[in-house]
């Protein structure tokens, strides 16, 4: 569960606009039903329209390194041989 506070289902429902508008600022919280934790109240995270240059550097710098040829024969294997073009005349 979460390590944000815990908030009784009474609680999230006599303080709904209170608790909603801290989860928008980023408070999380653990809802609880007769003292044990039932789910979470978490911030939405906003999908990232932009990754920086460096950022996908980085990132890429962890990726596993990709044997062409080995991928190329997956690909070969996988693909019906017997494939017909449908555009072809």
């Amino acid at each position: 569960m979460s390590t944000g506070p815990e908030i009784s289902q009474r609680d999230l429902r006599m303080r709904s606009k209170e608790i909603m508008d801290a989860v928008e600022r980023g408070q999380t919280y653990t809802v609880t039903r007769d003292g044990r934790g039932i789910g979470e109240l978490i911030p939405i995270r906003e999908p990232r329209r932009f990754v920086s240059r460096e950022a996908f550097a980085r990132s890429s710098s962890r990726a596993p390194k990709v044997d062409l040829e080995a991928f190329r024969r997956d690909l070969d294997a996988a693909a019906d041989p017997m494939f017909d073009d449908p555009y072809a005349r």
